[in-house]
C-alpha cells in the first residue's frame, strides 16, 4: 500500500482514484483473498495474526469468518452472483464446518462465547444478501445445523446497547427461512430502541445510569444500520410504518453526520471501536440504499472516496493486505478489551455501497465537495451535547463536548480518552500515555495537584448546549491507586478516588477558535483549593516518523501503544516551557497549528512532547497553559484555543461580570463583531 511521507493530515493525494465502483470492488476482493492463508482447513475459523481479544482465540476465529463473510456477501449481491474468485463456495464450506456440532472447526455457542452473538448477526445479514448463491445451495443438513446454532439466540438476555439488534436481525432472518424466532424478542428490540432515541436522528447506545450519555460512531454503524436492515430482511413481514420511521431518523442523522468528516476524509476521532475505520461510512451507504439520505449522490461519492483514500494512504492495510489494529498503522492504545485481530473487519460495513449497481447515481454523479469544504459552519448537536465547527480553508472539523461521556452520573469514573476529553477532531487525536491514571493533558480544562497529576472529569454534568456555547460541570477527582485506573467505556471495576473542588467549564466557538472559560469552587464552604488550573490545547503530530510496531514478542505480534488494553499505552512525555508569555503552540509537518493563548489567569505556557502516544505519528505535542498558583474561587480563567492552518490575526475579547446569584457571566466579542455569552453557575452546596 502507498506509504505517506507525513502523518496524513492533509487531503489525500488522489481521492479521485476511489470514486469508481470497480476500484472499491477490487479492494474488497484483495482484502478477502488476503485472509485466506489464515483460515482453518475448511474455512470456518479465520485466525489472523495479533493479540487475542478477551473472548479468546476461538471466538476471534469466528469473528474473522463472520466479518469477512459480510464483505463477501456485499460483493456477491452487488455483482448479482458473478463470482470469479469463488467466494460463495469458499464461505459455504466454512458455514458447513462451523455449524457441525461434532466437527473440529465448530463455532462456539453463545453460552461459550458471548461475542458469538455479535458475529451471528453478520452471518445472518450475509446469508440474507446471498440467498440464491449460498443459502439456497447449502445441504439440508447444513441449513438445519445453521438454524440450530442461530436458534440459540432466541430468548437470551442481551447487553442493553446496540447488541439488542444482533438478536433482532438474527431472529428476523431465521423467521424468513423457517428457523426459531420469538415475537417477544423482536417487539422488545423495537421498543427498547424507542427508549434510546433522543430526537434529531440521534440515539444513545443504551442508557448509562438511566440517562442518554453514550454517543459515538455506533449511532451510525449500528443504531441506524441494523434497524433498517431488519426491515429489509423481513420485507412485507416488517411492522407497518417501521421502515419509514427509521428512514426519517437516518435522514436527520446524516444531516449532522456529513459535518463530522474532515476535508482530509477522516471521520471524527471519538468513541470506542475506532479500529473499524471506514465502517464510519456505513450510515452514508445505508442512507443511499434505503432512500433515506439528505446527502446528494455527488457528495456521497466524494465523501466515501475521500474517507477510503484517507485510510488506505495512511497504512491501514499491512504489506500482507490485512487490516491492522489501529487507526493508521497498528496502535493498541486505542483498543478495547473486546478488540481482536479480526475486529477491524467491521470495516466491511463501509463497503455496503457495493450493493448499489454501477448505474446508481452514487457511482455516476460528479463528486462534490464535502460539507466542510463548502464553507465555514457552526452546529450545535443537542443529542450528544456537542458544539461543532468546520473551516473550509483547512478542512478541519472540531467538536467541543459538554454532553454524554459514556459514564454513570451516580458515581465517579476514571477518564477514558475516547469520551472524557473536552475536544475531538478529524485532524487531532487524544494521547495515550503509559499512565492511564494521570489524567488528561490535551483537549482539557483541569486541575493539577501538587504531584502534577490532573483531575479526572467523568461524570460530566451538562448544564447547557445551545447557539455555539456550552457549559458543563464535574467534581475533580484523582484515582487513589493510579496504577489501577483503566480506560474502559463501560466503567471497569469500582475504583477509589480522592475528591477535590467543583470545576465548571464553558465554551464559545467560532471558526478555528474556542474561547474556553472555567471557574473553581470548593466542595464545602471555607475550603481552599490547593490545585492549579491547566488548559490543554489540541495534540498534534510534530514529526514525519509514522507509528511503528515494536519488535514482535514470541508467539504474537506486538503493536505500538502496546500494553494491556484499557490500561494505558507505552508512550512517554517530556515538558518544555514556552518561549512566548501567555501562549504556547505546536505545528504539524503539514502546517496545522495548535495554540492556546491566555485571556485571563493562565500566564504560564509550556509544550508537552510525547513519543509513542499518538495513533497518527511517533512524535506528538500539546500546548498548555497553567495558572501560577492554586486556583482562586471567584476567578474566571480564560483562554483562546485554536486548531487550524496558521494562527488567528486577532483574538476575541472576554469580559467577566458576576450576577446576583453567583453566576459568572462571560461576554465574548469576536473580531467580526459577533458576540456570545457564557454563564458559569455556582455549584450546589452540600
Amino acid at each position: 500500500m502507498p506509504q505517506p511521507s507525513t502523518p496524513g493530515h492533509a487531503r489525500p493525494a488522489d481521492p479521485a482514484a476511489w470514486t469508481g465502483r470497480a476500484r472499491w470492488g477490487r479492494l474488497a476482493d484483495d482484502m478477502l483473498r488476503a485472509v485466506r492463508p489464515y483460515a482453518s482447513e475448511r474455512h470456518a475459523l479465520i485466525r489472523l495474526p495479533g493479540p487475542a481479544s478477551a473472548s479468546g482465540e476461538w471466538s476471534d476465529g469466528l469473528e474473522g469468518f463472520a466479518r469477512t463473510f459480510l464483505l463477501a456477501a456485499f460483493r456477491l449481491r452487488g455483482e448479482d452472483g458473478h463470482d470469479p474468485h469463488g467466494f460463495a463456495e469458499w464461505y459455504a464450506r466454512g458455514l458447513a464446518a462451523g455449524v457441525d456440532p461434532g466437527g473440529p472447526e465448530r463455532w462456539p455457542t453463545f453460552a461459550e462465547a458471548n461475542q458469538a452473538k455479535v458475529e451471528a448477526a453478520s452471518i445472518a445479514l450475509a446469508l440474507h444478501e446471498t440467498r440464491p448463491w449460498i443459502w439456497d445451495r447449502l445441504s439440508e443438513r447444513t441449513r438445519a445445523q445453521l438454524l440450530d446454532w442461530l436458534g440459540l439466540m432466541v430468548g437470551t438476555d442481551m447487553p442493553q446497547n446496540n447488541w439488542i439488534w444482533f438478536q433482532g436481525v438474527t431472529e428476523a432472518f431465521a423467521r424468513t427461512v423457517g428457523g426459531q424466532w420469538r415475537q417477544a424478542d423482536l417487539d422488545r428490540t423495537i421498543a427498547t430502541t424507542e427508549e434510546w432515541y433522543q430526537g434529531g436522528g440521534w440515539y444513545s447506545d443504551g442508557l448509562t445510569g438511566g440517562a442518554h450519555r453514550n454517543h459515538d460512531h455506533y449511532n451510525g454503524w449500528a443504531m441506524h444500520l441494523y434497524p433498517l436492515w431488519f426491515t429489509r430482511v423481513l420485507g412485507a413481514q416488517a411492522p407497518e410504518g417501521l421502515a419509514e420511521r427509521y428512514r426519517e431518523r437516518l435522514r436527520l442523522f446524516l444531516a449532522d453526520w456529513r459535518h463530522l468528516v474532515g476535508g482530509n476524509g477522516a471521520p471524527l476521532f471519538q468513541g470506542r471501536s475506532l479500529t473499524y475505520r471506514w465502517a464510519a461510512l456505513a450510515p452514508l451507504w445505508t442512507g443511499a440504499l434505503f432512500d433515506a439520505s439528505p446527502v446528494t449522490p455527488g457528495e456521497t461519492r466524494g465523501l466515501a472516496a475521500r474517507t477510503l483514500s484517507y485510510f488506505t494512504e495512511n497504512g491501514a492495510l499491512t504489506e500482507d493486505g490485512l487490516l491492522s489494529l489501529g487507526w493508521h498503522r497498528p496502535f493498541r492504545g486505542l483498543l478495547q478489551v473486546y478488540s481482536g485481530p479480526a475486529s477491524p473487519y467491521w470495516a466491511s460495513k463501509g463497503f455496503a455501497g457495493l450493493l448499489l449497481p454501477a448505474s446508481h447515481p452514487v457511482w455516476t454523479a460528479e463528486p462534490e465537495p464535502l460539507a466542510v469544504e463548502r464553507g465555514d459552519f457552526t452546529r450545535t448537536l443537542d443529542g450528544p451535547g456537542w458544539l461543532v465547527t468546520g473551516t473550509a480553508a483547512d478542512g478541519v472539523v472540531r467538536v467541543v463536548s459538554h454532553g454524554g461521556d459514556h459514564s454513570d452520573p451516580a458515581r465517579l469514573w476514571p477518564d477514558d480518552p475516547h469520551y472524557a476529553r473536552l475536544g475531538y477532531s478529524t485532524h487531532a487525536t487524544p494521547e495515550y500515555p503509559a499512565d492511564a491514571g494521570a489524567g488528561a493533558w490535551e483537549a482539557s480544562a483541569t486541575l493539577v495537584d501538587e504531584a502534577g497529576r490532573a483531575a479526572h472529569r467523568r461524570p460530566v454534568e451538562r448544564l447547557s448546549v445551545a447557539d455555539g456555547t456550552g457549559v458543563s460541570r464535574s467534581r475533580a477527582h484523582w484515582p487513589v491507586d493510579a496504577a489501577g485506573a483503566t480506560w474502559d467505556p463501560f466503567g471497569g471495576p469500582p475504583a477509589a478516588f480522592r475528591t477535590g473542588p467543583w470545576l465548571t467549564v464553558g465554551s464559545a466557538v467560532r471558526g478555528s477558535v474556542e474561547v474556553r472559560v472555567a471557574r473553581v469552587d470548593p466542595a464545602a464552604p471555607g475550603d481552599a483549593p490547593a490545585e492549579r488550573v491547566r488548559f490543554g490545547g489540541w495534540a498534534l503530530p510534530v514529526g514525519t516518523e509514522p507509528v511503528r510496531e515494536p519488535e514482535a514478542a514470541p508467539g504474537g505480534r506486538a503493536e505500538s501503544g502496546a500494553g494491556p488494553r484499557g490500561e494505558g499505552g507505552t508512550g512517554t512525555f517530556a515538558d518544555a516551557p514556552s518561549d512566548e508569555p501567555g501562549r504556547a503552540s505546536v505545528t504539524s509537518p503539514d502546517g496545522l497549528v495548535s495554540a492556546v493563548t491566555d485571556l485571563g489567569g493562565l500566564p504560564l505556557g509550556s509544550v508537552r512532547s510525547g513519543t509513542g502516544c499518538s495513533p497518527l505519528a511517533r512524535d506528538s505535542a500539546t500546548p498548555l497553559l497553567m495558572s501560577p498558583e492554586a486556583a482562586t474561587p471567584g476567578t474566571v480563567y480564560a483562554a483562546a484555543v485554536h486548531l487550524g492552518a496558521g494562527t488567528p490575526a486577532v483574538l476575541p475579547g472576554v469580559r467577566t461580570t458576576w450576577e446576583p446569584d453567583g453566576t459568572a457571566r462571560v461576554d465574548v466579542t469576536w473580531p467580526d463583531g459577533h458576540a456570545h455569552t457564557v454563564r458559569l453557575p455556582a455549584p450546589p452546596q452540600g
